[in-house]
């Protein structure tokens, strides 16, 4: 039986479409009394758990989920060893630098060295100043980052950002995008080598759907 890892939240709805068209129904998920982390899918042959987005890596690299979806920022974040097999063009967003709209920082090299950044993803942003060699104070939150630059804990924020319109209600400013995240289908390397064929033809026809989805 195949275990699929799944993320609550914004990919969950489209992700279940990708596996209910490659032949695996979970949408009892999507139920508002559904109360149920693991579920069996109708056809028997699977079963997939619901797990928040920085788990979905985790139980995917420990070999408890062959396979499952969740967003590229998340395994830039986690650093978690699994394979990466589709990019599924679905759940669009950019990691930014932001700033206050009011501040005189106008692009990344603006910002002083030891300046202060607060973000939820600690290792992303962390990679990027390392790679520039600007030495800063991480400060680590896991919400509403956006207050940072507000209150002054920081001059900045790397965040994630779909439409910008936390950041305009807010009176913040990107000075940079670091990278594009959308959904990305991921595997258990060791199941990937032990599959009889099963995983590749889930794979293949996930993959068909998202070359669709590109088109």
């Amino acid at each position: 039986m195949i275990t699929v890892a799944l993320a609550k939240g914004a990919l969950l709805r489209e992700s279940i479409e990708c596996f209910a068209a490659a032949g695996f129904d979970f949408r009892s998920f999507l139920e508002k009394e559904n109360r149920q982390l693991m579920i069996p899918s109708v056809c028997g042959r699977a079963r997939a758990l619901l797990l928040r987005n920085a788990d979905v890596p985790v139980y995917v690299a420990y070999g408890q989920a062959q396979i499952g979806i969740v967003g590229y920022d998340v395994l830039r974040e986690t650093r978690s060893p699994v394979a990466q097999l589709v990019d599924l063009q679905f759940g669009e967003c950019y990691m930014h630098i932001a700033v206050k709209a009011s501040s005189h920082y106008k692009k990344t090299s603006d910002l002083p060295a030891h300046c202060r950044i607060a973000s939820k993803f600690t290792h992303c942003a962390e990679e990027y100043f390392n790679r520039l060699d600007k030495p800063i104070e991480l400060i680590a939150l896991t919400g509403s980052v956006e207050l940072g630059p507000i209150t002054g804990i920081s001059e900045a924020i790397v965040d994630l950002v779909a439409t910008g319109r936390t950041l305009r209600d807010n009176g913040l400013v990107s000075i940079e995008k670091l990278f594009r995240s959308t959904a990305r289908l991921i595997g258990h390397p060791l199941s990937l080598r032990l599959d009889n064929g099963e995983l590749q033809e889930t794979i293949d026809r996930i993959a068909t759907i998202s070359s669709e989805i590109e088109k």
